[in-house]
């Protein structure tokens, strides 16, 4: 209950007034940029679809490193073994989504594209050739904003990097690990100083099942709030205050129509969906949680509203939603609009770059500006001048 109660004040200190020229959460939501963002996006297209277990997998954990460390974050690897155990994939009652919602409306089929002649680009299908080595050692990469005042409390932002279906995992999920990635550039700035820790993490191993954030919170569960050494004040794993995952952030264009096609466009009234599983462990926690996002997107977002929402699955915070406060960013409902449809370019051999316009990544970009607002407030988040941070 005292959780429920912090993240209740934390909604209510989100949605509170305050002078602009005073508000440093502002300040750092502005620093957000769409073109930076897109061309965040486009460089993750570039290893193709980022399949586990190939090189063009091992390259991209190689370059998100790469660009994580020139933001002043300092990262780590975590080294698990995958075990390929996926069998044939379950068929749900009719009319039930997973995660426990219902259907309704239009539905159209989906699949994982496994065909590599469906796609008419010959250099994707060459770069994207290589199969998955299956079973063996795996590894992701992470990096930590140090806390300066509660260094041993935690919020984990993440995403995962890899994709399939024979495209570039443009929106699945290229979306969600650039907003990881530009939120870890703007809070681990030199003149931003946050009182607890913030960890940005890109799994691996999503697509076969969410190994790679399975594997993490086996690890690291465990060994949370220690210090080591003893007394030193520096905490290898903090103690987790909540989860925010974001999986593909760029398309909301509605229902499809009766015959099944989408609108070309992003519809006006497209919002980011927050969704916690109401049948966890944690609802209330991460129910408020969602909350807190919402009002930050009340009061941050330019462009596109949040809607709340309790069926969150199929993503990497569904393995810690027994554990902490967690919650999914998303374009859609998972289970009942993206599992009924609404994204056809889902593992499908469109999901590139150029399927996407400016509205469809600046759906991406309020996102980011959604969780950008909340955990910088919740971490507490400040701006330092230069001479402030000299005296440190």
């Amino acid at each position: 209950m005292r959780r429920i109660a912090l993240l209740l004040v934390l909604v209510a200190g989100v949605a509170a007034p305050a002078a602009q020229q005073d508000d440093p959460i502002r300040t750092l939501v502005e620093r957000l940029d769409l073109d930076r963002y897109k061309a965040t996006i486009k460089s993750l297209t570039d290893f193709g679809d980022r399949r586990e277990g190939t090189d063009r997998n091992r390259a991209a954990i190689d370059w998100i490193e790469a660009q994580l460390k020139s933001y002043g974050c300092p990262t780590e690897r975590l080294q698990y073994a995958y075990k390929d155990e996926r069998g044939p994939r379950t068929t749900l009652p009719p009319g039930i989504a997973v995660g426990g919602g219902r259907n309704r409306g239009v539905r159209t089929p989906t699949s994982i594209n496994t065909d590599p002649a469906r796609q008419p680009d010959e250099k994707l299908r060459v770069l994207n050739a290589q199969p998955s080595s299956g079973s063996g050692p795996r590894e992701q990469v992470y990096c930590t904003k140090v806390g300066a005042t509660r260094p041993g409390e935690m919020y984990i932002v993440s995403a995962h990097m890899d994709g399939h279906g024979w495209g570039e995992a443009a929106n699945d999920n290229g979306s969600g690990t650039a907003i990881v990635m530009e939120l870890a550039r703007i809070l681990s700035a030199a003149d931003v100083r946050a009182d607890r820790t913030i960890r940005f993490i890109l799994w691996n191993n999503e697509e076969t099942g969410l190994n790679g954030s399975a594997a993490y919170a086996a690890q690291r569960k465990d060994l949370q709030g220690r210090e080591d050494p003893p007394g030193s004040g520096r905490y290898p794993e903090p103690r987790w205050l909540g989860v925010v995952q974001h999986d593909m952030m760029l398309f909301d264009h509605g229902m499809p129509r009766a015959d099944g096609s989408m609108s070309p466009e992003q519809r006006s009234e497209a919002d980011v969906n927050l969704e916690f599983q109401s049948n966890s462990k944690m609802a209330a926690e991460s129910q408020a949680l969602a909350w807190a996002l919402h009002a930050a997107n009340e009061k941050y977002a330019t462009d596109y509203p949040a809607a709340v929402g309790r069926h969150m699955t199929n993503t990497d915070s569904a393995s810690f939603q027994d554990l902490v406060a967690s919650i999914s960013v998303r374009e859609n409902e998972r289970g009942t609009q993206i599992g009924s449809g609404w994204d056809p370019h889902w593992h499908q051999p469109t999901d590139v770059y150029a399927t996407f316009s400016d509205k469809d990544f600046r759906l991406g970009l309020n996102a980011a500006q959604t969780t950008l607002a909340a955990v910088a407030q919740m971490a507490g988040a400040t701006l330092q001048k230069q001479d402030e941070r000299r005296d440190r």
